[in-house]
Formats: C-alpha cells, structure tokens, sequence
C-alpha cells in the first residue's frame, strides 16, 4: 500500500480512482474500464511530475522522511555480499541504531556503518529511530579503527533526525562520543565514503559524514538542526518550520553549490519510495565510483586531502 504524504493528496485521488475502477473490474468481468483506468494513470504520472518538478526545502524534509523510503539494512542487503555485523563498543552495549560490519561490494572488502530507522513500529523502537546513543558512536569508531588497521574502505550509510538526546547518553558522554567519531573520520588513513539516503541530522549525522566523499540522495536533507528544532529556537514557533526550512539550505541542490557534498544521486520521480531497487542501484553505483576515484591513495595523503577539504569548507561556503 502505497504512504502518500501532505502534499501528494491530489495524486493519492486520482490514483486511487484509477485503483477503485480496476477492482470493480475484477469483480464484474463484464465491465470495460480500462481505457477510462489508462486516462487517470496518465493525469496521475503528469501530476506526479509536476510535483516533483520544483520541490520547496520543506517538502524535500517530508520527502526524506518518508517512511518507505529504503532504509540502511535495506541497501547493506541489497548492495553488499558476505556482510558480517559486528556489535558493540566494547564498553557499556550495542546501539541498534547503529549498524555495521565487515562486507563485499562487487568483491571488494569494506567496512559499512550506517543509521537503521526501522521499517515499522516494533521494529523502530528497537532501533531508537535512528537516534544514536554513545555507544553508537564508540561501536562507529571501534570498526573505522578495525578498518584501518586491515586496510578496508569505509561505506556509511546517514539517515538519522539526529543523536539521542536522553539524559542517559548525555550522562554517558554523548557529545564526547560524537567529537570522537567525526576525529575518528578525519583520522584513518583508507578512503571514507559517506553517503546521505535520507536525513542527515546535526552532529549525529556529521559523526559519519565527514568522509573523502558525501553524496547525497536528490530528495535528502543535511542540516545542523531540523527546521522545526530552529524554528523553535528563532521563533518559538515549531510552525514555522517551512521559513526555517528555507533559511538553513539544508537541500542536496544548496548543499552542491556550497562545496558541502560532491555528488548528487537521482532519486527516481516520486522519490525512493516509489522505486526502491532503482535508488539502491544508483547508490552502488556512486560508491563504486567514489571508490575507484580513491584507490590506490596513500593513507598519507588520503589523510591530508580529507583536512585540506574540510579546513577550506567554510571560506568556500562564505565566498558561495
């Protein structure tokens, strides 16, 4: 069944018309609507690329958001082979949201980490819904050292709101954690490939973002704060999340032209939601690029591009 969001209501009416014909027609074998059917299908796929023609800031945020959008189990079982999840941070417990291990992409040995959000109610509160603890942190950083120390190219996977913040991570060192593990990114010496499939919240995001490459899904967000978190702050009105949405250029397109990301991965119209296997596939096929274009670096260098990068980031994003 298909989720259709706010602004897709008009597109959910015609499509579901069209649907409502096609099951009188199986229980009446006599009646003929598929001509009728077609003609919706088509004002469907016109209206579905109007709106997704232009989409606003905020509309791009529900987008990645979207609940059937695939998720990071989803791309490691699709993506990857031989995959061996590795659990805990050897300190206090395993993070659900966090997942990782060592794997094969098109044979070659990675380490993968990403956020899992879970795909229904059970399944994300298990996860914390892709909310981070510390422990989630410190298991990141533990594999990108093991992945140092045996010479594998990392893969993350960030689609996160942002890390937890309970009383209980924060007692545990959540700040800490997360300044680890961005170091920890800037730090090993074997290519980092970072890749946002959904949203790329705060530090929680940026803990894993801050890679040789970012890629970012055409309808994914990355921003230091949600648009309702700011709005609340700048107006003490969580309503106005869709001027603050705006305002924080937190698109993939903005993102570009501020030298934040490197690439941008075609989402299929409609979004990723609407074509799973397509936007899993475009995403292989962009890490496998970011790949090549990094092997056979030296850690030397791989390590004083990566800070170059991020130390001319910010002069690159005012001049913008």
């Amino acid at each position: 069944m298909t989720t259709y969001l706010e602004f897709e209501k008009p597109l959910a009416e015609i499509e579901g018309k069209a649907e409502e014909l096609r099951a009188l027609a199986r229980t009446n074998k006599e009646m003929d609507v598929e001509k009728e059917a077609l003609a919706l299908d088509k004002k469907a796929a016109q209206l579905l690329k109007d709106l997704y023609k232009d989409l606003s800031p905020w509309r791009k945020c529900q987008v990645a958001r979207h609940p059937d959008r695939p998720h990071c189990k989803d791309y490691i079982e699709a993506l990857f082979t031989e995959f061996t999840p590795l659990a805990g941070d050897r300190n206090f417990a395993d993070d659900h949201a966090v997942m990782g291990g060592i794997a094969r992409l098109n044979d070659q040995p990675v380490m993968v980490i990403g956020h899992e959000k879970g795909h229904d109610t059970t399944s994300r509160i298990a996860r914390n819904f892709g909310m981070a603890r510390p422990e989630g942190y410190r298991k990141a950083i533990r594999l990108m050292d093991m992945a140092d120390r045996f010479g594998l190219p990392v893969v993350a996977l960030i689609d996160t709101p942002g890390a937890y913040p309970g009383k209980g991570a924060e007692e545990r060192g959540q700040s800490e954690a997360i300044a680890r593990s961005t170091q920890k990114c800037l730090t090993i010496g074997v290519p980092l490939i970072s890749v946002i499939i959904g949203e790329g919240g705060s530090g929680g995001a940026v803990a894993f973002a801050t890679g040789d490459r970012i890629a970012m899904l055409e309808h994914s967000i990355y921003s230091v704060i949600s648009p309702e978190g700011c709005a609340s702050i700048l107006w003490k009105d969580a309503e106005k999340m869709r001027e603050a949405a705006e305002a924080l250029r937190l698109t993939a397109q903005d993102l570009k032209k501020l030298g934040i990301i490197e690439r941008i991965i075609k989402e299929p119209l409609g979004g990723a939601q609407r074509d799973r296997a397509a936007a899993i596939a475009a995403v292989g096929s962009e890490i496998a690029l970011m790949l090549g274009e990094l092997s056979g670096k030296k850690p030397a260098e791989l390590i004083k591009d990566r800070r170059k990068k991020y130390l001319d980031m910010g002069s690159k994003g005012l001049a913008a």
